[in-house]
């Protein structure tokens, strides 16, 4: 009776799942939130950097041959590398080289991003996969290289 139950609970689950696709809306979603960051970073706003992350522990985060597991972990890096204020962050940019959908709710940004007007100065590539979540798409996984 409970494989009875489960498979039928599959089943919908499944045919739910089938109803939904990611669309030109859910990318422009997802590029929003890296603008969003963007727009933070440059303001020297860092909590609301750390809004386009998924405040969760199982969130990845890897840059300076480092792994970071947790929200709290990538915003102690961010805090220890940069500060929290303008004059420790810089100034962001990025250039979004593609957006590749993973099913309905997931998405894979690739990209380069440049920081000026700070001593932690560079450039380099990164990608980041967001999920979409209840409080909207948000990075689950950023990894993110300097140079070149």
């Amino acid at each position: 009776m409970r494989w009875l139950a489960l498979a039928s609970c599959l089943t919908t689950m499944a045919a739910c799942g089938r109803g939904r696709r990611f669309t030109g809306e859910d990318r422009r979603a997802v590029q929003a939130v890296l603008d969003r960051q963007r727009e933070a970073w440059n303001r020297g706003d860092l909590a609301s950097y750390m809004e386009g992350y998924a405040r969760t522990p199982e969130l990845v985060f890897t840059s300076g041959g480092k792994i970071r597991r947790g929200w709290e972990e990538a915003r102690a890096a961010y805090v220890q590398r940069y500060g929290q204020d303008r004059a420790g962050m810089g100034q962001l940019s990025f250039e979004i080289l593609g957006v590749q959908p993973v099913g309905a709710d997931g998405a894979i940004v690739l990209g380069r991003w440049r920081l000026t007007d700070t001593p932690q100065a560079g450039g380099g590539v990164f990608s980041v996969i967001l999920e979409r979540r209840p409080e909207g798409w948000r990075i689950v996984h950023d990894h993110t290289t300097s140079g070149g």
